[in-house]
């Protein structure tokens, strides 16, 4: 799996779900670090869409991957609205409330 993540205290949560669950992570903060564990193969990507991330140059490189793993995009309610345009790119997206909830077994299973 592969965390696009900004929010400190997300990725001390996410890293210890993982961790629990036993699945491999890696968190990606920068265009070659995402390329780099794309090209190691991930089964499902975490993107943190309010993270102020360049959205439009994350998107073209999963793209890219010759093998695409489905996106859990993630947001706020407060910012739904202006993370929308990414949504149609995601897999799923939820709340951060729900991705609270449903990590673990998201983790094992994947998107469904």
């Amino acid at each position: 799996m592969i965390a696009i993540v900004s929010d400190l205290f997300f990725v001390a949560r996410i890293r210890e779900t993982a961790r629990l669950a036993g699945v491999p992570l890696v968190f990606a903060r920068s265009l070659q670090e995402i390329e780099a564990a794309l090209a190691d193969g991930a089964r499902l990507v975490l993107l943190d869409l309010t993270g102020g991330f360049d959205y439009a140059a994350v998107f073209a490189a999963l793209e890219r991957a010759a093998s695409t793993p489905p996106v859990l995009g993630y947001t706020t309610h407060a910012l739904a609205r202006q993370t929308q345009p990414w949504h149609a790119r995601c897999g799923r997206v939820v709340t951060k409330e729900t991705l609270t909830q449903e990590l673990p077994e998201l983790l094992r299973e994947g998107l469904r």
